[in-house]
């Protein structure tokens, strides 16, 4: 070994680098070409930071990878056909290392094809257990679970099953990201089908029904450094950094424009641009194209011809003289003996009885470390010799579960608090969490929405998801990049949900319910259900009244958090720079635009929210939650284009009747809440304008101030009949509306008026060529260049009798006249 490697060898490698060690050192065949027991040493000592250690047959893979991490970036193609034929780093371009990318896929139909909570709980407790338990175990990680030597034993048996030498060939430091539902990993070349093949398997047999995909591809070493380098380097044909940037002069790049599109992604020099996309990120590409292609049922990208596809999704076959099951989907295999979670009605199918029987474990339903009574029947009853499919979900956490260990639990980062902790147990005698073993999870959404008025008998259903997630991506140049990214995301979106929830919720007693609810009141209970958290995907159902309050947290300590972890997540600019971009954000917001805090995180999360009542289906509701989200990142993408906005967006909408929409929400308000207004003719210097009689999709800092808008409303005793009245007479023009709202505010007292005109009318509705003000009308130019009209009130009637925001404080001493005159602005 030379002088230079050694010194390269001593150097820390990261636990990645450790992995493409292990990879190589495996070799190309199945059966590793060293003994297992020196594999295992070289990757302890490296672990321990003992280079020396190394075996000395083993030494040269050390160095391959420290090479590669030394290399420099080629800037010609000269240069990169240089550097291969160089023979030093020769063995970059013959190795090889395997990729594999695989996860869930079409989760939403799996999760919500039932209506009731139970069925959805399991099925997204299964998937989760699948994705952050089962996958790593197969890799030997160890993961927070109790009794872990017991679950991997299991998991390891069942993989052995499938492929014994696969079990051996994986080990934790593989791993390059297992969150949001997905895996990222490598592998030793010659297993990339055998692993995809066994991600695919493993949610098939635990679920039955919810579909999976992975896909797989062997590359050379060098391109983990380079990109995709196949056929490139061949004839020195290949376009390289600099042979692109001439493509991209002026006068040329019209007719380059596929060169433009691929490499052009951030308002940064071309160099940096080519070294983003021509790296570890264009391999990672590859396999997405080939997991959507073998998703839609495509061969995809296979390293194998061999390898089965795909492209026939499970199904369970039913006759038609048989019974089925509560969905009308599937055969019914028993109908249980009444319990406290399954009553004798209920039909019972394999898929059914799998999601309910984890949905009731990780709920605490039927005790700890055992499984229902109801279900141990159903194992009895099968076949002799036949395995009985065991739940895992015996040893797995719920959200709730992880929620109360965040409490004290600072190993992924904050806990909260000892403050936050007393408040969301304030009312509940408790010395330590710990001693709460009374408190337990909402078992139905008829608890969530079990609270004292406001919103007796409603529940709100929070969809979020995170903003330019895969813009920032683009950026990520290395293996490395992307471990710190997925942690980054994952463990800032699980703490903003906690933080969000311990702020705004407290533990709640059970009070009113009918005697059919299994005799629960006087129970205390966690008045939330966490469905899912995965990367940077929340969905989460919590009572109405604070609804709003904890998407604006989720949204607000989503950015703290990240930029606490990394501060490259922020905005950069010089004071200057920053000072322009704040002035030009502020153009976003309507609300009291002066006060707005900058959005100086790069990345930030979308939230639709829906307010409806505890007896509408839970698939009904997921399909419009999950409009309003896309609704809210399209305000998002426009307000980023136009005013260079980074932060959050929220929409919502109060759903009072389960009939209230019968198509897209997008339709219904088009048709219904916005309102084209032509010029009058008896007015030739009029201009046409239009009536939007709705305010979202609201940015994070508009939210806030709805919601203190809100509260002084409430304050301001405004009669309801009144606001009633007013909201009718939006529709019939600008003018109409304004007059019957300043004659009701008029004969408030004045006290009472003074909170509309301070959290009103002030900070929403100001003219702009004038001090007054056009309540309850604020104004803004639409792309034909027309003026839109917008109001809040319809918002504020729906959300008042959710209202539990504190007071706000009016200004006695304000006397501004109440008529101030309208101008158009």
């Amino acid at each position: 070994m030379t002088p230079e490697g050694k010194n390269s060898s001593q150097a820390s490698l990261s636990t990645l680098d450790r992995a493409l060690v292990w990879c190589l050192a495996w070799g190309p065949e199945q059966i590793p070409q060293y003994p297992l027991d020196d594999l295992k040493a070289a990757i302890l000592a490296l672990e321990n930071n003992k280079p020396d250690d190394v075996p000395a047959d083993l030494q040269r893979f050390v160095d391959q990878v420290t090479a590669l991490s030394q290399l420099p970036y080629p800037k010609t193609q000269s240069d990169l056909q240089a550097l291969l034929d160089n023979p030093s780093p020769s063995s970059l371009w013959t190795a090889k290392i395997g990729l594999v990318y695989g996860g869930a896929t079409k989760i939403k139909t799996y999760v919500f094809e039932g209506s009731k909570l139970p069925e959805v709980r399991g099925a997204s407790a299964l998937l989760d257990r699948i994705n952050l338990v089962d996958l790593p175990v197969f890799f030997g990680k160890k993961v927070k679970i109790k009794n872990y030597e017991q679950v991997s034993l299991t998991i390891q048996e069942w993989l052995k099953n499938r492929s014994e030498k696969l079990a051996e060939a994986l080990i934790p430091d593989l791993i390059i990201y297992s969150t949001g539902g997905n895996i990222l990993a490598f592998c030793p070349p010659a297993f990339v089908d055998e692993l995809a093949d066994a991600i695919e398997a493993r949610y098939g047999e635990e679920t039955l029904t919810a579909n999976s995909c992975a896909v797989g591809e062997r590359f050379r070493l060098l391109e983990l450094r380079l990109g995709c380098l196949q056929g490139q380097v061949q004839g020195n044909k290949a376009q390289w950094w600099q042979e692109n940037l001439e493509t991209l002069h002026p006068e040329t790049q019209k007719t380059h424009g596929l060169v433009a599109s691929y490499f052009r992604h951030h308002d940064q020099p071309f160099s940096d641009d080519f070294q983003s996309r021509k790296s570890f990120n264009e391999l990672v590409t590859k396999l997405a194209i080939a997991f959507n292609q073998r998703r839609s049922g495509g061969s995809g990208l296979s390293s194998s011809p061999h390898r089965l596809s795909r492209r026939y999704p499970p199904m369970l076959e039913t006759h038609p003289y048989l019974l089925r099951d509560e969905y009308d989907r599937r055969s019914a295999i028993a109908r249980p003996e009444a319990t406290n979670t399954v009553d004798n009605k209920t039909k019972i199918s394999e898929v059914l009885a799998r999601k309910r029987v984890v949905g009731a474990i990780t709920k605490r339903q039927d005790g700890q470390g055992e499984l229902p009574a109801w279900f141990k029947c159903l194992q009895s009853q099968r076949p002799i010799g036949e395995d009985p499919w065991q739940p895992l979900a015996l040893f797995f956490e719920s959200w709730v579960q992880r929620f109360e260990r965040s409490f004290k639990d600072t190993d992924t980062g904050p806990g909260l608090c000892s403050q936050e902790k007393d408040r969301y147990h304030q009312g509940h005698l408790v010395t330590d969490v710990t001693d709460a073993t009374d408190i337990t999870e909402a078992r139905s959404l008829r608890e969530i929405g079990n609270v004292t008025d406001p919103g007796q008998g409603f529940v709100a259903y929070i969809y979020a998801d995170g903003n330019n997630i895969g813009g920032y991506i683009q950026g990520l140049k290395t293996p490395q990049d992307y471990q710190r990214f997925s942690k980054d995301i994952s463990e800032a979106t699980e703490q903003a949900v906690y933080l969000a929830l311990a702020k705004h919720l407290q533990v709640r007693e059970i009070q009113g319910l009918s005697p059919d609810e299994d005799n629960r009141n006087g129970s205390w209970i966690h008045p939330f259900e966490i469905v899912t958290i995965g990367g940077d995907d929340v969905f989460l159902v919590v009572p109405a009244d604070q609804a709003l309050a904890i998407a604006q947290s989720i949204g607000e300590e989503f950015e703290k958090i990240l930029i606490e972890r990394n501060p490259n997540y922020q905005v950069k600019g010089s004071v200057a720079e920053q000072d322009s971009l704040k002035k030009t954000q502020q153009k976003s917001h309507h609300y009291n635009p002066l006060n707005a805090p900058p959005s100086n995180c790069h990345l930030s999360m979308s939230i639709g929210v829906l307010i409806t009542g505890d007896h509408t289906p839970i698939y009904y509701a997921q399909n419009l939650v999950e409009q309003l989200l896309k609704s809210a990142k399209q305000r998002a993408k426009v307000l980023k284009k136009e005013y260079h906005y980074y932060g959050g967006t929220i929409d919502f909408m109060v759903l009072k009747s389960v009939t209230m929409i019968s198509s897209k929400i997008s339709s219904f308000r088009k048709q219904a809440l916005e309102i084209d207004q032509p010029a009058s003719s008896q007015n030739p210097k009029a201009k046409n304008h239009s009536l939007k009689l709705y305010g979202g999709p609201y940015t994070l800092h508009e939210i806030g101030g709805l919601l203190k808008t809100l509260a002084a409303l409430k304050q301001s005793e405004f009669p309801k009949s009144q606001l009633y009245q007013i909201r009718s007479f939006l529709a019939q023009g600008k003018r109409t509306a304004m007059l019957n709202y300043r004659y009701f505010r008029t004969r408030l007292k004045a006290e009472k008026g003074n909170l509309l005109k301070t959290n009103f009318e002030g900070p929403w509705c100001e003219a702009d060529s004038n001090s007054g003000n056009l309540a309850p009308w604020m104004s803004s130019q639409n792309k034909k260049g027309n003026t839109v009209y917008t109001t809040i009130l319809r918002d504020l009637v729906d959300l008042l009798p959710f209202c539990s925001y504190p007071a706000v404080q009016s200004d006695p001493s304000d006397s501004t006249p109440l008529t101030t005159p309208e101008i158009n602005p």
